[in-house]
């Protein structure tokens, strides 16, 4: 593993602070997966960080993350798509990803379906939950979390893992702490009632993944941290 770039000590510092507060929370460091999120920075920055040793790459829009896969086709890499999907794009994703993080709707679960069947395929994904209501977010509502795991979980192709949330901004990272308590809540209630492992929570990003650690995230989802802020013009 090279650490030499400026890249490569983010990734390092950034998987330090991930350890420990796992440690510090009573959890086994390797029960936290980090996704580094590469929206908007370039290929060469994610096979930067990648010789720095990370593996798992998260990507929002589904354009630019099918470019940087063919980019990068030679690397081993693990690609997660964490931004909002659109029913229509189900088909140009599924099996594409080791893991959809923002499966919202029934619409866009059987939409996945298809394509997965059509190709004899398998697609691990997440329910993204709008605790916070945001009209601008995606997510299903906390209320209809339930019927939409049931309606996955009855479809071919679809691996229902977990649940992911995304919580309102705030600078103060104490401020996302609720929310990620009730979608532990959310996703114990669904395992036991549904009588199905849920092993994964999504929840945590460059500014609140140590709240996220300690209230149970499994995979923490951190850009700027790493990568730095988003190319000028990247939104």
């Amino acid at each position: 593993m090279s650490v030499k770039s400026d890249l490569g000590q983010r990734l390092v510092q950034t998987l330090a602070e991930i350890a420990e507060t796992a440690r510090r929370a009573g959890r086994d460091p390797a029960d936290v997966g980090l996704v580094a999120v590469s929206k908007f920075h370039p290929a060469a920055s994610v096979a930067e960080v990648h010789g720095a040793g990370q593996s798992a790459f998260g990507e929002s829009y589904v354009q630019e993350a099918l470019g940087k896969m063919a980019e990068l086709a030679a690397l081993p890499l693990s690609w997660h798509l964490v931004g909002g999907l659109q029913s229509n794009k189900a088909k140009h994703v599924a099996g594409r990803f080791a893991l959809i993080h923002s499966l919202d709707s029934g619409k866009l679960a059987r939409a996945l379906s298809r394509a997965l069947t059509e190709r004899a395929g398998t697609q691990d994904v997440l329910i993204q939950v709008n605790l916070a209501g945001e009209e601008q977010k995606s997510g299903v509502a906390e209320d209809q979390a339930k019927a939409l795991a049931e309606e996955v979980l009855g479809l071919p192709g679809l691996n229902l893992t977990g649940l992911m949330v995304l919580p309102p901004y705030d600078p103060d990272p104490e401020i996302s702490r609720p929310y990620f308590v009730r979608l532990r809540q959310l996703r114990d209630r669904l395992a036991r009632e549904l009588g199905q492992p849920l092993a994964h929570l999504s929840m945590g990003m460059s500014g609140d993944f140590a709240p996220a650690i300690e209230e149970g995230a499994t995979l923490v989802r951190v850009g700027t941290r790493i990568f730095g802020e988003r190319p000028e013009g990247g939104g």
